[in-house]
């Protein structure tokens, strides 16, 4: 590992990408004969293969969770600050497996990949996916890497859905479900800010339904509105305000619509910058696989009937300021999880930065992470 690098880190790595040949049958019907799948590894996979953890993303995540690219790499991996040496997923301990979701756009197969069938890019005709269409394809990139069970499915968000989805489609092949800042479905609030993101991209006049690639444009005024207003709700009242404050640019008012407020520039600056590395397609499947997942769906409206079929172990995490996926939430989770008779541990943490709390390593988070984390490894022998 190159000197200049954090101690700490996994250092330098670099994205595989695994070719799977077998057709993927998706809940809608439709399926995938052949796909892509783009992934990091870091540490190294025991003898008996028992002490892998698999890193399932959020929305706007992928592969890149830990270490750098090369030693010139600016930022490190989105996880960065959990995953590695000594860190609460600590890599002198564990295998850990991050990949990029089937319908992403850094690599895996998407809307934004070839479709053999026309040689152009799928486009809107790559089918819509859900949580358990990805927790397939997860389990097919286990068989894959000789991995029978997981000592641990962990995400954040949309990946804390992944994680939970596990326990319920592949009871047998995980020992721990890690649970972030997460929720067992979407409230009508939160379908609300899906749709006028989806809105947002789909109005942009460079859309073009979907086939924007053909006229080579990108609808990045969509894309941008979309960011901004995602990222409003990943943030708190208190955290916007700590940060930003009613500051002005310069200091004076222009009476006029340019971005005058430093809060404004930033959500500018944020949707500028996402509007250049986001797919809006995939986008706009991300966030239909958000509003579908509802394991109790198929039970009647009864979480803790679906809950009864998992049998591993659950860590469930929410955060006092998180008003898009409140405590209240992941509450109702952990009230389903014990009416299953199911082994849980809960805390909600108090830290004041909304929904992205779950990317910053505040002491008492990363605390009850370790602390449990701890436990699956040694449950390992690690």
């Amino acid at each position: 590992m190159p000197d200049s690098l954090p101690a700490d880190s996994v250092g330098v790595v670099a994205p595989q990408t695994l070719h799977f040949d077998t057709p993927i049958e998706l809940a809608c019907g439709q399926a995938l004969d052949s796909y892509d799948l783009v992934i990091e590894t870091y540490g190294q996979l025991n003898a008996d293969a028992s002490n892998a953890v698999l890193i399932c993303h959020a929305l706007s995540g992928h592969h890149h969770a830990a270490g750098y690219h090369s030693a010139d790499e600016r930022k490190p991996g989105w996880w960065d600050s959990c995953i590695g040496p000594g860190k609460p997923i600590d890599t002198n301990r564990f295998f850990v497996v991050s990949l990029n979701n089937l319908g992403g756009c850094h690599g895996s197969t998407g809307p934004n990949s070839t479709n053999p069938a026309t040689g152009k890019p799928y486009g809107p005709d790559f089918p819509v996916v859900t949580v358990g269409d990805w927790v397939k394809s997860q389990a097919l990139l286990a068989d894959r890497l000789g991995i029978q069970c997981w000592a641990a499915v962990v995400g954040g968000s949309l990946g804390g859905m992944q994680a939970l989805q596990w326990s319920l489609d592949y009871p047998e092949r995980l020992k721990h479900s890690v649970v972030i800042a997460s929720t067992p479905r979407l409230t009508a609030q939160n379908i609300a800010f899906n749709e006028v993101a989806r809105q947002a991209i789909t109005s942009d006049r460079e859309f073009h339904d979907g086939r924007y690639y053909d006229f080579d444009v990108v609808p990045r005024r969509g894309l941008m509105l979309a960011r901004m207003v995602g990222h409003i709700t990943y943030l708190s009242d208190a955290s916007m305000g700590e940060k930003f404050g009613r500051e002005l640019r310069d200091q004076a008012y222009k009476f006029g619509y340019d971005a005058e407020f430093q809060v404004e520039s930033y959500l500018r600056y944020q949707g500028e910058r996402f509007s250049e590395t986001f797919d809006a397609n995939t986008y706009l499947l991300m966030t239909k696989a958000l509003d579908y997942f509802d394991p109790a769906y198929d039970y009647g409206g009864d979480l803790a009937r679906a809950l009864a079929e998992a049998r591993c172990e659950f860590l469930v995490l929410s955060f006092s300021t998180d008003w898009r996926f409140t405590p209240a939430r992941s509450e109702e989770l952990v009230n389903a999880m014990i009416a299953a008779r199911r082994k849980v541990s809960y805390s909600e943490i108090d830290a004041p930065w909304g929904h992205d709390a779950f990317l910053i390593p505040t002491p008492r988070y990363t605390d009850i992470f370790t602390a449990y984390m701890d436990r699956v490894a040694r449950e390992v022998g690690q």
